[in-house]
């Protein structure tokens, strides 16, 4: 009779461990998997990647710390497999920097903001209002040139992108078919350092020119309409990625535009997850965590406020997380009981 007990007892035993592993499992399907990820080299993306990753890490990943690459040498790494995924994928604007076995290799899930890439040139609403300008093509004028030249090379001084991003080959593009190769500078530095010096400038009382996207906080601290405005390009004339999203280079209804409908001269991007397909094929939580996780354009403008304002140390990014969490729990662990339940 006792060693029948014991038996009993050991099975018990057996049975509840069992069945605590099995709940274990399915609460975390990405325990015991490493995961790769990167982000841009624009500070404003950063937090959006902060909170896949601990998407990720609640169902069970061990995520590395993401290495940050300009889009080329990402999405390249991601074909080759070195790197599993990112949140800064913009499209159509990115569709030229894919390497040629993109479709085979890789894919881009979900929308982290649907037509939320809004992109373009503002000028100072004093100086549009002075100069009245209109467009890019108010720069060939010697008043204008001379109101925003700040070298003395006789250019009116743009805060343009940096080497990489896909920004400044579209600048670039429309220094040269709108010939504006002689009148106009981009200075292609850092863009939060040049961004900082213009805000300064700003306050100083001096014109500013530069190039921007939403989310941002830069139309958060030079609001559209009260301290800048949105300017047209001359006319719409597309590189050959923008060709198939033409039509979303002239958008209506923004804020802080001089004409309504404002020829922005970008397009205007769905922000997307991009991962690598063999990654996605191994891990269905990833993929549906993925498909499902979105932001509004507010929540990230603001964050990326509390950034600019000093608050972009990794613990301070992460401090925003958990607050956003907080903030959204129904949203968040819907995410995650979707995506623990794709894995069953």
């Amino acid at each position: 009779m006792q060693k029948l007990k014991k038996v009993l007892t050991a099975l018990t035993i057996g049975l509840v461990l069992s069945v605590g592993q099995s709940m274990a499992s399915e609460d975390q399907p990405g325990a015991g998997k490493t995961v790769e990820p990167a982000r841009a080299t624009w500070n404003t993306g950063f937090f959006q990647e902060a909170l896949v990753r601990r998407g990720l890490e609640e169902l069970g990943y061990k995520a590395k710390k993401p290495k940050d690459l300009a889009n080329p040498i990402f999405y390249n790494a991601l074909t080759l497999g070195d790197l599993d995924y990112w949140c800064n994928g913009w499209f159509p604007m990115h569709d030229a920097q894919l390497p040629k076995n993109f479709d085979e290799k890789a894919a881009k899930y979900g929308y982290v903001s649907k037509a939320g890439g809004l992109q373009g040139y503002l000028v100072s609403k004093k100086e549009v209002e002075k100069y009245n300008i209109q467009s890019l093509d108010d720069f060939k004028r010697d008043d204008v040139k001379k109101a925003f030249d700040k070298n003395g090379d006789g250019k009116a001084d743009l805060t343009a992108c940096p080497p990489g991003w896909a920004c400044e080959g579209v600048i670039t593009h429309h220094m040269d078919v709108y010939g504006l190769e002689d009148h106009i500078n981009p200075v292609k530095a850092s863009y939060e350092a040049g961004m900082a010096s213009a805000l300064a400038s700003y306050k100083s009382g001096e014109p500013v020119f530069f190039y921007t996207w939403a989310p941002n906080w830069t139309i958060f601290k030079l609001k559209p309409g009260q301290d800048v405005m949105w300017i047209n390009v001359p006319e719409i004339i597309p590189t050959e990625s923008q060709k198939v999203a033409e039509d979303r280079m002239t958008v209506s209804g923004i804020e802080g535009a001089v004409s309504d409908p404002v020829k922005l001269g970008f397009v205007v991007s769905d922000i997307r997850i991009v991962a690598n397909k063999k990654f996605i094929a191994e891990n269905p939580a990833a993929q549906k965590f993925f498909e499902l996780f979105a932001l509004p354009l507010i929540d990230i403008n603001e964050q990326n406020t509390k950034m600019n304002e000093g608050e972009k140390s990794e613990k301070d990014i992460s401090r925003h997380v958990d607050e956003w969490i907080a903030k959204n729990s129904a949203t968040w662990n819907g995410w995650l009981a979707a995506a623990r339940a794709a894995a069953k």
